[in-house]
């Protein structure tokens, strides 16, 4: 059982991801999988399997997170849900697959994956890259797999898409605050299938800390989730009111400091 210091870091942790999942559309995971790294080693968790209980945990949390984000955003008229129901077939298919690749991956390639994943987002939230809307969204086939590669990608580095989906749904055309509410309910199919994917795979692994449900820490996801579930509608009523860009700037530069503390625990 974690001692009540790690707790109260759940906790804070837990409201920050809240906040940003509804502010900023890119998923609280980019937090919580860097904090839940730190926090399960200095818990003694065996390296051989930190990442994935770290991925897994994130994607946890964040079912109970995008629920409460994309009911805020829905009671804005923020959320297409013809492309929710469109895209989640591919999502539920490349996030369980891309979850099984992960369980059978070592901890330093998950590790490095995430460490590029997070430069990439804090470059493009830094220079506020954003693909031209030129097109249309895709047909069927298409958004299946938008979908897959979307899922895959979010189940490798434990977040609920935001950082794949907004940009793609920008680009097909879609106003901004829509693709921002609209990524915070694509994120539910991604975490369920990402958990599921998690819990199975991790079922009897060697190592294994108390109070685990295959690579899901109980206790870290009850008190992540147990906070995020109630700050990520502040997020999503913050969003409609504050700079958004300006705030994505302050957010990709703590993004490049902890990408680089993680990239110095490489080596």
């Amino acid at each position: 059982m974690p001692s009540l210091t790690f707790w109260l870091a759940y906790f804070a942790f837990g409201a920050a991801a809240g906040v940003i999942a509804g502010l900023l559309g890119v998923g609280g995971g980019i937090v919580v999988v860097p904090a839940l790294y730190w926090f399960f080693t200095l818990q003694g968790f065996s390296q051989e399997i930190i990442m994935q209980m770290a991925l897994g945990t994130s994607l946890a949390a964040i079912c109970f997170t995008s629920v409460s984000s994309f009911r805020a955003h829905h009671r804005r008229g923020a959320v297409l849900w013809p492309i929710v129901k469109t895209i989640t077939p591919g999502i539920l298919v490349g996030t369980f697959a891309g979850s099984c690749v992960a369980a059978r991956l070592p901890t330093g390639f998950l590790k490095g994956f995430f460490v590029c994943f997070l430069y990439y987002v804090s470059a493009q939230m830094l220079l506020n890259i954003k693909p031209k809307p030129s097109r249309q969204l895709p047909g069927k086939a298409g958004m299946f797999g938008a979908g897959a590669t979307i899922g895959a990608v979010s189940s490798l580095v434990g977040i609920g898409g935001g950082t794949l989906s907004v940009p793609f749904m920008t680009w097909c055309n879609i106003p901004r605050h829509t693709a921002v509410g609209t990524s915070a309910a694509i994120g539910f199919p991604i975490a369920v299938a990402g958990t599921i994917g998690y819990i199975i795979n991790g079922l009897g692994t060697a190592n294994l800390p108390s109070l685990s449900l295959g690579y899901i820490s109980l206790p870290a996801l009850v008190g992540i989730a147990g906070v995020s579930f109630l700050t990520a509608p502040y997020g999503a009523k913050l969003a409609h009111k504050l700079p958004v860009a300006t705030l994505k700037r302050v957010f990709a530069l703590f993004l490049l400091a902890m990408a680089t503390r993680m990239l110095i625990g490489l080596f």
